[in-house]
């Protein structure tokens, strides 16, 4: 048991998944401000239609 979680420790895969979580979490970061913005947009240009259809 010890010399399991020794091993553990060691190994290099534990890192390596937490930086890939980090990073997926950052592109979902940046994926949801990229989003909001172009809703943001549109619907200001949506308004802006709309008010020169009336």
């Amino acid at each position: 048991m010890i010399n399991s979680v020794k091993k553990f420790l060691k190994s290099e895969d534990g890192p390596t998944a937490v930086e890939y979580a980090v990073m997926l979490a950052l592109i979902v970061v940046v994926c949801l401000t990229a989003v909001r913005a172009i809703g943001t947009n549109a619907a200001a240009k949506f308004d802006e239609v709309k008010n020169s259809l009336t």
